[in-house]
Parts: C-alpha cells; sequence; structure tokens
C-alpha cells in the first residue's frame, strides 16, 4: 500500500526552519499582480451579460470545484481516491487554471499547513497571525521556504519526481493566455472580464476563506490539534472544503461533509467518478 505521501514529508519538515528576521521582503509584483486582477474584475458591471455570468460560474465550478477541491486537493494532496494518470494530469490542469499557483507549489504548501497547522513559523498562512495573514497578506510577504521550488518540492516528491507537474508548475500562468482569447473568440471582452479576472477574483478569496475563516469561525465536530472549523457559508462558497474541522480531523478521508446537512458538492463529482469505474480506492469515513 502507498504511504500517506503528508507523513512522507514529515521526515523533510524539519530541514526547513525560517531564519529571517521579521518579515521578509514586501513583493511589488506580488501586489501587481492581484492588484490588477482585482482592478480589471471591478470593470465587471460595466460589461455584465447573462451569457458572461453564466460562464463565469461554470468556470469558478470547473476549476475551482473540479480542478483546485478534487484535482489539487482530495487527490493529488491527501491521495484520497485514485483515478487513471490521463485523469489525474487533466484534473492538474484544470486545477492550473485556478491562477492558485502550479501543482508542486500547492500540494506542498498545503502539506505543509497540515504538518504545521497554525504554526506562525512553518505554516505558510498560520490563522494565528491573523485573518488578513492567512487570507492573502502572506502572499504578499513570499518566504523562501514556501515559494522557493528547491524548498516545496521536498512537500511533493510523488509530483516532483514527473516531468509533466515540473513544467505545470512553472507553465500555469501561460494557460490563462488560451483560455482569454477562446473567451474573447466566444464572447468579446465581456467573456474575458467575468470569465478570467473575476472568476479568478472571487475563487481566490472563495479559496483563501478556508485559509483565515475556517480557522476562527464556525463548530467542531471533533476534537483536533488545531482551531479548525465546520462553517457552513465557506462550505457553500467552497464547493464542501468549509468542513475544515472534518478535513482536519480525517484528512485522508475524500469526504468533507459527514453530516446529512453538510453539503459537499465535491464529493458528488468523486462519487459520479467512482460510479463510472474512474475512482477508485476512495477512502470513506470511519464506520465507528
Amino acid at each position: 500500500m502507498t504511504s500517506n505521501p503528508i507523513q512522507t514529508a514529515v521526515s523533510n519538515s524539519r530541514a526547513l526552519r525560517d531564519t529571517r528576521q521579521g518579515l521578509p521582503a514586501f513583493s511589488w509584483v506580488n501586489l501587481g499582480f492581484f492588484g490588477t486582477f482585482h482592478l480589471l474584475a471591478l470593470l465587471a458591471p460595466w460589461f455584465f451579460s447573462w451569457s458572461a455570468l453564466g460562464v463565469m460560474l461554470v468556470l469558478h465550478w470547473l476549476f475551482g470545484s473540479i480542478g483546485i477541491c478534487l484535482g489539487y486537493h482530495r487527490l493529488l494532496t491527501h491521495r484520497s481516491l485514485q483515478v487513471p494518470r490521463w485523469l489525474e494530469y487533466t484534473l492538474a490542469v484544470l486545477g492550473a487554471l485556478a491562477l492558485q499557483g502550479g501543482p508542486v507549489f500547492w500540494v506542498g504548501g498545503h502539506r505543509m499547513h497540515h504538518l504545521h497547522t497554525e504554526d506562525p513559523v512553518n505554516d505558510p498562512y498560520s490563522a494565528r497571525r491573523g485573518f488578513w495573514w492567512s487570507h492573502m497578506i502572506w502572499l504578499f510577504y513570499p518566504q523562501r521556504q514556501f515559494f522557493d521550488y528547491d524548498s516545496y518540492k521536498k512537500f511533493a516528491p510523488d509530483l516532483d519526481k514527473h516531468r509533466f507537474y515540473r513544467w505545470l508548475d512553472r507553465s500555469f500562468l501561460l494557460l490563462q493566455i488560451p483560455v482569454a482569447v477562446g473567451l474573447y473568440v466566444l464572447g468579446g471582452w465581456s467573456f474575458v472580464i467575468y470569465g478570467v479576472f473575476l472568476r479568478a477574483v472571487l475563487l481566490w478569496h472563495s479559496t483563501w476563506l478556508i485559509n483565515s475563516a475556517s480557522h476562527m469561525r464556525g463548530y467542531r465536530s471533533f476534537d483536533s490539534d488545531d482551531n479548525s472549523r465546520n462553517l457552513w457559508w465557506a462550505a457553500i462558497l467552497t464547493y464542501g472544503e468549509g468542513w475544515h474541522n472534518n478535513h482536519h480531523a480525517y484528512p485522508n478521508v475524500a469526504k468533507a461533509g459527514w453530516k446529512w446537512w453538510e453539503v459537499d458538492v465535491t464529493w458528488w463529482a468523486i462519487q459520479f467518478l467512482k460510479s463510472v469505474g474512474l475512482a477508485k480506492r476512495v477512502v470513506l469515513p470511519p464506520t465507528s
């Protein structure tokens, strides 16, 4: 049986210690990148159409629920299910299209988060450093151990050994070009504003809420060694990821929502893949 990739990474965690004095240098490049996307997203009211809104919602679900939640998170990070290699690569591409980093970066950072949950030094987006730090400010003060490939790849060795994932980690930004061109051909600038910029901004903040709000608000079903919470409205915005206390208590379980009212849209997609024979070895909640 394949070993837990998070447990495999534990031996690497001791090699990475924060040596900074105070905060690292502020990244004006990162501020410019995220700021530009936010400013262009604000143009949405002047480019509104129902079809553009529909495109945004579909891509938000496709890149968010299927790409990030299913692909990057439950499949690549926690290996809570197995799918054919071609489908795994497809899901990874959809995750890369969400503009949240390449797969090695995302998986490596999230495994560090689980290894050192809320540790103010070794958790990339520790909630102990405040809501806004865990939500987005950590991106503007990039620390080497979280943003340097040679550092974060140690927490995703199963991905780093694949040439495809190394390429995708370098090239994920370029994938937005064919998406933007295709949207422009289909619907002009309205589709681009909604399908690229507004979609990216809304998906960023919904994902970031799991790092911030879901470690501060909500209820706890399990006595996990952190302050992770089940937050219903975050779960709605993130296709099930907001049942965060469930997830931290059992990170390798493919299902995030355990109770009948804990709606988990991403789990529905996993159930579909299982029903057609594309998902196997799906890790389920313990029966007792």
